[in-house]
C-alpha cells in the first residue's frame, strides 16, 4: 500500500507542476485530483482485499483476483458515469485521462501482485 500511496503522491505532484507551468492545457483535465483520489481509494481497497484473499485461501487466489478486477472495472465505470451524468466539462478529455490512469494503475497492480507471488 505504501508504494501505491507514494506513486499517487508523486504522480499528483508531477501533474500539478505540469498543469501550473501551462503544459497540461488540453492534456490534463481539471478534475484530475478527483481521479487520483479515486485511484488512491481503489488501491487501498484492492490492497486490503488482496491481503485478505492471499492470507485465507491461496488455492482460490486467482478467482479472488479476477473478481476484484471485475469489481474495480465496475466501480470505475460507475465513477465515470456519475461525473458524466453531472455534466463534467470536456468529457472526452476526462474519460481519456481516467483510462490512461486506469491502465497505469492496472499495470502497477499486476507488477505488485507478480512480485508478491514470485517472492512466495
Amino acid at each position: 500500500m505504501l508504494r501505491s500511496t507514494l506513486v499517487t503522491i508523486v504522480l499528483g505532484i508531477v501533474l500539478f507542476i505540469v498543469n501550473k507551468l501551462g503544459y497540461g492545457s488540453g492534456i490534463i483535465h481539471g478534475k484530475m485530483g478527483y481521479i487520483l483520489a479515486f485511484y488512491l481509494a481503489m488501491s487501498f481497497m484492492i490492497d486490503r482485499l488482496m491481503s485478505q484473499g492471499f492470507r485465507n485461501n491461496r488455492e482460490k487466489f486467482v478467482q479472488f483476483y479476477l473478481a476484484i478486477s471485475v469489481v474495480r472495472f465496475l466501480l470505475s465505470l460507475t465513477f465515470i458515469g456519475i461525473f458524466l451524468y453531472n455534466g463534467v466539462p470536456d468529457s472526452g478529455l476526462f474519460v481519456a485521462n481516467f483510462f490512461a490512469l486506469y491502465l497505469f494503475y492496472t499495470c502497477f497492480e499486476i507488477w505488485g501482485v507478480y512480485r508478491k507471488l514470485r517472492a512466495n
